[in-house]
């Protein structure tokens, strides 16, 4: 049976509202939650970015839910903290926290002042940091003079289980090179055809463990206040790769989202006032083979989502 989470944004929501979101969302009934890792927010309408690491450590003790979050070690992070910090929560919250693994966006990164590399740099540091990060946890003292350099690093508190390693992917050929590394994939919604070739992807290359997908989607009591609230946070997000992964700042994606409409929008986010269309449309994603789907209103208020989709959506697909 597909699990059904919710997916915490810190680019759009204080780092407060947003626990008592995946509060109540536990209460509504949600099996999971997930959450994003952003220096920057896509734009400034969406206004936030809080610390994932520090809110974790608080929204695991506040539910009984998992958490994973979606990181980008290589450049911002260390992958040798990144291995600590997964192995504290793993520690403490022993089966309840899982990380996905990707090359990240520089919108993120850039802080740190060093170059941006190309992607099959990213991605063969990434891969780097994986072997760091994944070593670490079973153990070793960890050296590396590659694309990542590591001195003698050695976690001195570790999980008797170590915490699922997800490859993070939106490309087919990114999801079959996932599968060669990764505990599991997590994706975005697009398109079923799209959807079932990365499923295809990750699988026909030898992927394991679970396929997980976050669905972006507004809904509220009309369609023109679900547009509205859609137009108004998502319109930055709809750029795909290579341009969501090398814009600077937040005044660009801005800049490039002035003339977006919500035709555009519609195409990554599934608007509707009907809470039928949504229950449809997640049926439909978790008919593809997904075992985790994440739900993510992208409007900034999100107990209202919460408690009706709690009472009237959730039930409907189990």
């Amino acid at each position: 049976m597909t699990d059904y989470g919710i997916h915490a944004s810190h680019e759009q929501i204080p780092p407060a509202e947003l626990l008592a979101a995946v509060v109540a969302a536990e209460r509504a009934g949600f099996d999971a939650a997930m959450c994003s890792d952003h220096f920057s927010p896509w734009s400034a309408r969406q206004g936030q970015s809080a610390f994932a690491w520090s809110w974790l450590g608080a929204a695991l003790q506040a539910t009984n839910l998992s958490f994973g979050v979606v990181n980008a070690p290589g450049q911002r992070y260390h992958p040798a903290i990144i291995a600590q910090a997964i192995g504290t929560l793993g520690a403490m919250y022993p089966g309840r926290f899982w990380a996905a693994l990707g090359s990240g966006e520089y919108s993120n990164e850039h802080i740190t002042g060093e170059p941006w590399p190309r992607k099959e740099v990213r991605e063969a540091r990434l891969l780097e940091c994986v072997g760091v990060i994944r070593g670490m946890l079973g153990g070793e003292e960890v050296t590396r003079d590659g694309l990542v350099k590591v001195d003698r690093a050695k976690l001195w508190t570790r999980p008797a289980t170590t915490p699922a390693l997800i490859g993070a992917a939106v490309s087919t050929k990114t999801a079959a090179w996932c599968a060669g590394w990764a505990d599991g994939l997590v994706t975005v919604n697009a398109p079923e055809e799209h959807l079932r070739a990365m499923l295809a992807a990750y699988r026909d290359a030898g992927g394991r463990g679970p396929a997980a997908l976050q669905v972006h989607l507004s809904w509220a009591p009309t369609e023109a206040e679900a547009e509205a609230i859609a137009l108004d946070q998502w319109r930055s997000n709809i750029f795909p790769p290579p341009v969501c992964w090398d814009l600077e700042t937040v005044e660009h994606f801005d800049v490039i989202s002035e003339k977006v409409t919500i035709a555009q929008v519609r195409q990554v986010v599934n608007v509707s006032a009907d809470l039928e269309r949504h229950v449809e449309l997640l049926r439909g994603y978790a008919a593809l083979g997904f075992d985790r789907i994440y739900l993510h209103h992208v409007g900034q208020d999100l107990i209202p989502f919460v408690e009706t989709f709690g009472a009237k959506v959730l039930p409907a697909l189990r």
